[in-house]
């Protein structure tokens, strides 16, 4: 059995103070005890029974339509101990709504003091390391480091932009299906482990397919901000999440309706309102 990883992210010291705003802020919360994975194996959208210790996953929490409330990064600390890294959202809020659904599981929900997200050294994907005030999540290229100390370094945004991996500004939250966000691709939708909510919306999806909707990797003519809605020939059509103006020019995540991209002409998309202009880069499978 591998052993367990230290969460040194619940600091004792006085006066913890980072510097505000953050633009990205670590919201954590902690989901501990005797029936915390079976919890967590019936209430989220990927195979948690199947993490090991030191690992984490893309994960979800689907409403009973399918819509996803919560997407985040899953890490299993201990035999009994999960950390969940929102990706969008806040950790206080999703405590107050799982909650609801403990009944009588014996486990304790804790959303964690604030802290920030910066850019570590490469480590192996889905592997964690906790050490000093510290904690890393590979991501292959590159690691995720939650901390309390904050060194400005978000490098780690456009490299998980470049690769597909979403960040859902709050307005987003409850509107978009799990194939929107390419969450197949990332492994954190599964069709065969049993029940959860918004199940048979997946499977269903899955197997019959259907959906409108895609994730796509674009720039942008302009600057835009994320969980703006994309309109088209007068028509809502899509919604941008996390939007980053490099040097090369406005890149961004953006979910498409299918037949705004078959209108595509030499990889542009020109009608869209304010005089924006799509240039699509990528494009990711449901």
């Amino acid at each position: 059995m591998s052993q367990p990883i230290p969460l040194v992210l619940e600091s004792d010291r006085p006066n913890l103070t980072l510097p505000m705003p953050i633009p990205f802020p670590a919201e954590t919360l902690l989901l501990e005890g005797p029936d915390a994975i079976a919890f967590a194996q019936g209430q989220f959208s990927s195979k948690v029974s199947s993490l090991e210790i030191g690992q984490w996953q893309f994960s979800a929490w689907l409403d009973p339509q399918g819509r996803v409330r919560a997407l985040f990064q899953l890490a299993r600390l201990a035999d009994d101990r999960l950390l969940l890294l929102l990706r969008g959202g806040s950790a206080a809020a999703l405590v107050d709504a799982l909650r609801r659904f403990v009944f009588r599981s014996k486990l304790t929900l804790t959303a964690l003091p604030l802290c920030a997200l910066t850019t570590g050294p490469a480590q192996p994907i889905h592997a964690i390391q906790g050490e000093a005030e510290t904690l890393s999540f590979g991501c292959g290229t590159h690691s995720m480091q939650i901390t309390i100390e904050d060194d400005g370094n978000d490098a780690w945004r456009l490299l998980q932009l470049r690769a597909g991996w979403p960040w859902l500004p709050t307005q987003i939250l409850n509107e978009l299906l799990p194939p929107a966000l390419s969450l197949h691709r990332l492994h954190a939708v599964a069709i065969d482990k049993g029940c959860y909510p918004g199940q048979e919306i997946v499977a269903r999806l899955h197997y019959r397919g259907g959906h409108k909707r895609h994730l796509h990797g674009v720039t942008l003519s302009q600057m835009a901000s994320p969980g703006e809605a994309l309109r088209f020939d007068g028509r809502e059509v899509g919604c941008l999440l996390d939007v980053i103006d490099t040097d090369s020019g406005v890149e961004a995540l953006a979910v498409l309706s299918d037949d705004v991209f078959a209108q595509v002409a030499n990889g542009r998309l020109n009608a869209f309102e304010d005089n924006l202009v799509v240039s699509l880069d990528t494009q990711w499978p449901a």
